[in-house]
């Protein structure tokens, strides 16, 4: 009877690195990979372990039953413990089995017996199959992990496996009909997928987890007494669990011209076979697989184990016991338990993903930069084999494209060229206002030396003017008189000029984003790490006409203002909506504010509040001529008394969208 199916592997998001290592080892890609985290896909996994034997951050865990096994050993149940036959090669460091089974004992078991001498009785069922002249071979049925394979991912094979009870299985099935119904069974062995097969077994532990339970317990095997397995005992199916275990149990051979066998182990060699199988080029074969390259090397057991070494010590425990053996009483236990069923029925529980069009795959390629054949790298480093399979992968929900390694380094290129330019932008911008920084300076100390002379060039212009008018043409007088009018016109027409420099009052339209146009003028200045600038938008249409660079010279003018009116530290906050064809922006600090008896005269030419030295006072005079060049205009509010409230100012600008007459 089949178990009922439960999740056996779980991962520790925590511990995992993404190394898509698990991805890349499981046999059905039950693995997806969901915002760069790595979690099992239960009704996918077929319990073979693999994720847990090559995770090195051990962020794959299997389910385990330590307590629910010590329950029953503190119960008032009868409990026999089975053991597999791979038990050797973990167990190595205890000098002979009969200590295992002393340990076995004071952890609580009633009896202690080995599944091989249920591999014996099925192996001679394999035997009676196997050696039957059929036109179409069977697959075999004793690793659980195949079992689920075959029923989830090739459900039209089922028929093909073979309909008999894993050693394991058969092993329960006698103990029942020797101890009776109410004998309670654990299992202890080298597979996860155990934990799922049958319902005739009630618990299942592996080999890590009987370790864990002698040091829970503090079982040393030099403080105990050896004790002998019970029967019934083993023959030669103790060499069940390597590679090649079964035909040698069997006695039948794998050779080419002799047999029709074929052995597979491993994730990529079973597959392989079973695909064959599939397609019937093999399918006048038997297919001996196992998911792990024999049980000696499962998930169950501890890792770092030699294959080989493990192997040969599989191998010396099965000589031994074949020179001791019984062989009468041997003979006399298949005989007797021989007469049980050892069939078993299997079920397509199909688990298939249906497979997508071409066109969707091709699509899923092309975003990742595999436009045609030559950028299918397959170089594996997603997890999956073919370009082709992770673009399927994707579109069933179980990848991402930043698995790609390719698609990955190429975003990173890009992200490092998008940052130089943006660097490159900065630079220029840094540059750009240095620029215009000297440049108001000059305006500053252009209209500051324009302003002082204006006044007393035009005392001079006017008297030279009369002096002229009253002296007679034919006087020589009146020629240096004319000299005079015409160099103050000349240094007149400088000053005017000085003046159009510093007030800039030409005005270039152009369309420009005013959104980027704001955002380019907050990157633009020096903000202080005490202070925050926040901009807001509810605009829809970002497009204006307007002149950019007097726009930038306002907005980054006003913020500086309100940088150094808080000292201390503090906000600004920028917000442009849109009414019809306005923006309304204000820009808003909660500085120190502008003294009430101040407020008519902040845009006045060279008045300001600053010390001396660190204003001209024509900032807001040249941002106020700038709105009205525009055709906007610009309100002031502002609070300095905190009795009233918090303090700061706020400026409100009003401009159209397009250039109005």
């Amino acid at each position: 009877m089949p178990a009922y199916k439960t999740q056996l592997v779980f991962t520790l998001k925590d511990r995992c690195r993404v190394c898509y290592t698990c991805v890349r080892e499981c046999p059905v890609k039950a693995i997806r990979i969901a915002n760069g985290q790595a979690e099992v896909i239960d009704k996918r996994c077929i319990g073979c372990g693999n994720c847990v034997k090559v995770c090195s951050q051990n962020a794959k865990v299997f389910l385990k039953a330590i307590d629910q096994v010590n329950e029953l050993l503190i119960s008032n149940n009868k409990v026999i413990a089975i053991i597999a036959p791979s038990f050797p090669a973990e167990f190595s460091e205890i000098k002979d089995y009969t200590f295992l089974v002393g340990m076995l004992k004071t952890l609580g078991f009633d009896y202690v017996s080995e599944v091989s001498f249920g591999a014996d009785i099925v192996a001679m069922k394999y035997e009676e199959i196997l050696t039957k002249n059929k036109e179409e071979g069977i697959i075999s049925s004793d690793c659980p992990a195949i079992a689920f394979y075959i029923e989830q991912y090739y459900p039209e094979l089922v028929p093909y496996l073979a309909p008999i009870a894993s050693p394991m299985v058969a092993m329960a099935r006698i103990i029942k009909l020797k101890y009776g119904e109410k004998i309670k069974i654990v299992f202890i062995g080298p597979c996860i997928a155990k934990k799922a097969e049958s319902i005739e077994v009630n618990e299942v532990i592996t080999y890590r987890e009987l370790r864990e339970m002698f040091i829970q317990h503090n079982i040393d095997s030099n403080a105990i007494s050896p004790s002998d397995f019970d029967p019934p005992h083993s023959g030669k199916g103790a060499i069940f669990p390597i590679s090649r275990g079964l035909l040698q149990t069997t006695n039948i051979s794998e050779n080419i011209y002799e047999g029709n066998v074929i052995v597979a182990d491993g994730r990529v060699d079973f597959r392989e076979a079973v695909k064959e199988f599939e397609n019937g080029l093999i399918r006048s074969n038997n297919l001996e697989l196992l998911c792990c390259e024999g049980c000696i090397m499962g998930p169950g057991t501890t890792p770092g184990g030699k294959r080989f070494t493990r192997r040969t010590m599989v191998g010396n425990y099965v000589k031994e016991k074949m020179k001791n053996i019984n062989i009468e009483q041997w003979k006399e236990d298949i005989e007797q338990y021989s007469k049980i069923d050892f069939g078993q029925t299997f079920v397509a529980t199909d688990r298939r993903i249906a497979i997508p069009t071409q066109m969707e795959i091709d699509k899923v390629l092309k975003s990742l930069g595999k436009n045609n054949e030559k950028d299918h790298l397959d170089c594996g480093s997603c997890g999956y084999e073919t370009c082709e399979e992770h673009a399927i992968a994707i579109i069933e929900g179980l990848a991402e494209n930043e698995m790609c390694l390719p698609f990955a380094i190429e975003r990173l290129h890009s992200y490092i060229r998008d940052l130089a330019v943006s660097n490159e932008k900065l630079s220029a911008a840094q540059l750009a206002l240095k620029q215009s920084e000297k440049l108001a300076h000059m305006g500053q100390l252009s209209a500051g030396i324009a302003h002082e002379l204006n006044n007393p060039l035009g005392v001079i212009t006017m008297y030279s003017n009369i002096l002229k008018d009253e002296t007679p043409i034919d006087n020589p007088i009146r020629q240096d008189l004319e000299l005079i009018v015409e160099q103050t016109d000349r240094c007149k027409k400088i000053v005017a000029g000085l003046l159009n420099f510093a007030r800039k009052n030409q005005v270039n339209y152009s369309e420009i984003d005013i959104i980027k146009l704001f955002e380019r003028s907050i990157q633009s200045i020096i903000i202080p790490d005490n202070i925050q600038i926040f901009l807001n938008h509810t605009i829809n249409n970002n497009l204006a006409m307007l002149d950019a660079d007097q726009m930038i010279q306002v907005v980054t003018n006003l913020l500086k203002n309100g940088i150094e009116a808080m000292p201390k530290g503090g906000e600004i906050s920028v917000s442009i909506e849109e009414i019809k064809d306005e923006f309304i922006i204000n820009i808003k600090d909660n500085g120190t504010g502008i003294a009430p008896e101040n407020m008519e005269k902040i845009f006045t030419p060279f008045f300001t509040t600053k010390g001396i030295g660190k204003g001209t006072g024509l900032g807001l005079p040249i941002i106020y001529g700038i709105i009205k060049m525009h055709k906007g205009q610009i309100i002031v509010n502002s609070n300095n008394d905190p009795l009233k409230g918090t303090t700061g100012t706020n400026f409100k600008i009003i401009l159209p969208r397009y250039k109005t007459e």
